[in-house]
């Protein structure tokens, strides 16, 4: 399963970032292989409209199935998601990426 995170940073000891459209990286870890990928979100600051859905759109393009977050995205984002199947567990905002990836595997986020 490919999991992305929201971060602010590329490794896993980076702080989340509760943001999701505007978010400056997104982290999948596919815990099957076990390798992490990063895609470098912080062009998306530039865009006055659409950065949600956009940002949703990269998340399926690395074909994440899982989107741990802080805050969870907007409408048009949150609809993005839903129609290419990725669950959005919200909560992990305050946390480290390694932090919210054990608070998912325990089941103490939303």
């Amino acid at each position: 399963m490919k999991i992305a995170f929201t971060t602010k940073g590329t490794d896993w000891d980076s702080l989340m970032d509760p943001r999701f459209g505007r978010t400056e990286y997104l982290f999948v870890f596919d815990e099957e292989s076990e390798k992490v990928e990063v895609f470098d979100n912080r062009a998306i600051e530039g865009e006055a409209h659409g950065a949600g859905p956009k940002t949703s759109q990269k998340l399926a393009e690395l074909g994440a199935e899982v989107l741990i977050t802080g805050n969870g995205p907007g409408g048009n984002a949150a609809a993005v998601l839903q129609q290419v199947g990725v669950k959005v567990v919200t909560g992990a905002g305050e946390m480290t990426v390694k932090e919210a990836y054990e608070a998912w595997k325990n089941g103490s986020l939303s």
